[in-house]
């Protein structure tokens, strides 16, 4: 039995979720998970190293090294729930803290300290999955659309899988009879698409941080509470990465509060409306611009089914507005209705991600990155 637990702390950074997974010849299987807040000033000084600033370096080292430890914090928080023993795990896979990601320019960052978590979890740690792809002239983003094949594809129906994290992206999953084996990663081949649509919850929490001073919008019952803004949302859509053809990926490089700023200076209606009604227009942005991708990437018409992971599943507003986006003729869910809770598939992809590499395999797809060629993903730091 194969044994993997993946980390995945995202560009929403409210914390570390934790999935404990089963892997071999039958799949994937979730055996417990867990999640640790951030402590507010690590997540503080995360947010804050997104931008340029001042002695960067050693801030970043010494902010590496507390999320290390609340990594590990989490790991034994899984280990305890679940009653396993570090001595089973086959290795711990973490994806590390995005502070910035430049594909074009050759680089991608996401901070950690690997050999730190090595030696407080006595787990052999597999990191830094992103950067070989993008050394292969990849965005590196997003690597999930292969696990989502793995695990979400069915052989008689074209799924789509939104991930509304921070940011949000999409995997087209046509029938499984399209590819040789339904286990397969990178040999899933060129048929499964998929690429950052752009903002999922990033703009959205940041804009009730502001005037509520809430970590999020739950349940979107805040931007329940207002308007649509027509004329906001068609400003914001304007944003040329929106019609930047795929492979691309995105993240705070572009979409951040200033970005956001800059916007409603630019928009006359924004000036008259209030804070509710931008918030309900950022809603409606997310779920526009995850419709418009899988109605020109997907071909709406057979993309019968959409699932949602991630934080925005949980957003009853965001849910509603993509599902009259998408119209009556395509299914809209969370992947619960899957067997998979919408908060654990990232860190599912990670330990899935870390038993590739542990066996050898690719875990991307070029066509989904734009990389050269198939790349086995990640270091490995030995317990």
């Amino acid at each position: 039995m194969s044994l993997f637990i993946g980390l995945m702390s995202g560009t929403s950074m409210d914390g570390v979720d934790a999935a404990l997974a089963r892997i071999d010849a039958d799949g994937v299987a979730t055996l417990g998970a867990a999640f640790l807040a951030f402590p507010p000033a690590l997540r503080a000084e995360l947010m804050a190293l997104q931008a340029a600033g001042s002695n960067e370096v050693e801030r970043e080292a010494l902010a590496a090294n507390g999320l290390a430890r609340v990594y590990a914090d989490c790991v034994a928080l899984l280990l305890e729930q679940s009653g396993q023993h570090c001595d089973a795990i086959c290795a711990v896979a973490v994806h590390g803290q995005t502070i910035r990601h430049r594909p074009e320019l050759g680089f991608t960052r996401q901070t950690n300290n690997p050999a730190l978590l090595a030696e407080l979890c006595g787990i052999n740690v597999i990191a830094d999955f992103r950067s070989r792809d993008v050394a292969a002239g990849g965005q590196g983003a997003p690597l999930v659309p292969a696990f989502h094949h793995a695990l979400f594809s069915h052989p008689a129906q074209t799924r789509v899988v939104a991930n509304i994290g921070g940011i949000a992206n999409i995997s087209i999953l046509p029938g499984a009879g399209a590819y040789a084996g339904a286990g397969a990663g990178a040999g899933a081949g060129s048929a499964v698409r998929g690429f950052d649509t752009g903002p999922g919850n990033a703009l959205l929490d940041g804009w009730i941080q502001r005037h509520l001073g809430r970590e999020y919008d739950q349940d979107g019952a805040w931007g329940a509470t207002g308007q649509l803004v027509p004329a906001l949302l068609e400003s914001l859509l304007r944003e040329p990465y929106f019609a930047l053809p795929a492979p691309k990926s995105t993240g705070r490089d572009l979409f951040h509060m200033n970005w956001l700023e800059q916007q409603l200076s630019a928009c006359p209606a924004a000036a008259s409306a209030s804070p509710a009604d931008i918030q309900h227009t950022l809603t409606a942005l997310t779920a526009h611009t995850l419709a418009q991708a899988i109605r020109s990437d997907a071909d709406g018409a057979s993309a019968s089914a959409v699932y949602v992971c991630g934080g925005g599943a949980y957003n009853a507003l965001l849910m509603q507005q993509l599902a009259a986006e998408l119209g009556p003729q395509t299914s809209v869910q969370s992947t619960a209705a899957l067997g998979v809770a919408p908060n654990h598939v990232e860190a599912l992809a990670f330990a899935w991600l870390g038993q590739r590499y542990t066996a050898r395999l690719a875990g991307n797809l070029p066509a989904v990155t734009g990389a050269r060629g198939e790349r086995i993903l990640g270091a490995l730091y030995p317990a």
